[in-house]
């Protein structure tokens, strides 16, 4: 992990950790690396989510770029795969997404796109921090007419909608859905995507104010969406994250159905219709258990990698795969984008339940979920370099580990967007892994010093 970019750009709290100083230096160097490798006058793309901060490091990221010369383009609130897309479709050099995804509202983040709309290079990103931490004074200014200008773009929404739609074969008329938009990026654009499919759309949580971003809404807190799923009788309910690259749904009873099953509908889908490539789906280490009891039983392969959604695309490409996801809801569909894309993967789910004429509860019923208990230990950046090589640490997480056997797995693993350790077991016995969860964050709060659990 670098020095300022995470495994999911650079993140923390708006205004002091995540500053306008910040930001605009990052711009600065951001826009002068483009320049160095690829185009003496780049066009940057610039997004946003509903955060009250967001515009603020906007404009900031706007002085630093057009100080170097550099242009920069911006589309207002969208969701992140919207930059991711539309940076390619524009023919800018680069994108640049303002959302700091699921996390409360102080937080903000910078996340920078190639031209190709994947996720800028490591080595890149360690050109451009070197630029920020080491070396700004070697940056050249601009002045005159040499500096760069600023653009508005008011047809994103629309053009990312129309990608959208045409991802789906056929329609989604009928389906009365429930869409929780988190007072997010898809706040701009869920109710017009999902009629534009012929779908019946009830959006909640789509009033953003500045300040109620994922605020007891949206994938992070879906206790709303499943009681308004059962009170007016949909035929199941989708939430998004923030920056909707992320999406968790509901069945008609209003029962989770969570990234690992929607990963199995879609992989069963795909290979029924022979587009599933290598018969094989990418996943990672903090897939349930389920997943790859379902897999087995239906034949498909399973690849995992490390925790994120960058390393689930990186093996993706490497290998040519088509699917792949994450338990929290990112889901990759790589024949349509270079990102997770909640909407995306909505679509698709219900363009399945359209074809297959069944409840949701029955298409999710392809994967049983064993138990999970995730406990999170609040840990600074130190502190968690504390645990990353503490022995005992290690020794009592593989021990602990070694005992549940095939029926159940421990995992622990520092969070590379966030200041806490997650304690992750799973197991057949609910009880029995809620204890041993309890405990081992309970002893990694006592080596580290950390203060709480949440």
């Amino acid at each position: 992990m670098g020095r300022i970019f995470g495994t999911d750009g650079a993140r923390g709290v708006a205004g002091t950790e995540l500053s306008c100083e910040l930001a605009m230096k990052i711009g600065r160097a951001a826009a002068y690396v483009l320049t160095k490798h690829f185009s003496q006058r780049p066009m940057i793309l610039i997004g946003r989510d509903t955060r009250i901060s967001s515009k603020m490091l906007e404009s900031a990221l706007i002085a630093g770029i057009c100080s170097v010369g550099s242009d920069t383009t911006s589309i207002g609130v969208v969701p992140t795969p919207a930059v991711a897309f539309l940076v390619g479709h524009y023919h800018c050099e680069a994108g640049i997404m303002i959302s700091a995804s699921h996390n409360p509202v102080e937080y903000n983040g910078i996340k920078i796109f190639n031209r190709d709309g994947y996720k800028l290079s490591d080595e890149l990103e360690e050109e451009v921090e070197r630029y920020v931490l080491d070396c700004p004074d070697e940056i050249p200014l601009k002045t005159g007419c040499d500096l760069g200008r600023s653009f508005a773009r008011r047809s994103a929404v629309n053009d990312y909608i129309a990608h959208l739609v045409d991802t789906v074969d056929g329609d989604l008329r009928g389906i009365r859905i429930a869409v929780d938009c988190a007072n997010g990026s898809a706040s701009a654009t869920a109710e017009q995507l999902f009629r534009s499919l012929g779908a019946v759309p009830m959006i909640i949580h789509a009033e953003p104010d500045g300040t109620n971003i994922n605020d007891h809404c949206g994938s992070t807190h879906l206790e709303d969406l499943q009681k308004f799923v059962k009170t007016h009788h949909c035929m199941g309910g989708v939430a998004f994250d923030g920056d909707a690259d992320r999406c968790l749904a509901v069945d008609e009873n209003g029962e989770l159905i969570d990234g690992d099953q929607m990963i199995a509908i879609f992989a069963r889908e795909w290979r029924e219709r022979g587009v599933l490539t290598g018969n094989t789906a990418v996943v990672t280490v903090m897939s349930n258990l389920g997943f790859f009891l379902f897999a087995q039983q239906e034949g498909i392969a399973v690849e995992k990698t490390k925790v994120g959604d960058r390393y689930v695309l990186e093996h993706m490409k490497k290998n040519h795969y088509v699917l792949g996801g994450e338990q929290s809801g990112h889901i990759i569909f790589h024949d349509f984008a270079t990102t997770g894309d909640g909407q995306l993967s909505a679509i698709q789910l219900l363009s399945i339940l359209q074809k297959k004429d069944c409840p949701l509860s029955v298409l999710a019923s392809c994967m049983e979920r064993f138990p999970q208990v995730l406990v999170n230990v609040s840990a600074s950046a130190e502190q968690k370099r504390q645990f990353e090589t503490n022995e005992h640490l290690s020794e009592l997480i593989a021990r602990e580990d070694q005992k549940l056997g095939n029926a159940g797995r421990v995992l622990v693993r520092a969070s590379g967007t966030e200041p806490i350790i997650r304690v992750m077991i799973e197991g057949q016995k609910l009880d029995e892994i809620t204890y041993l969860a309890n405990a081992i964050a309970d002893e990694i709060q006592r080596v580290i010093g950390a203060v709480e659990t949440i």
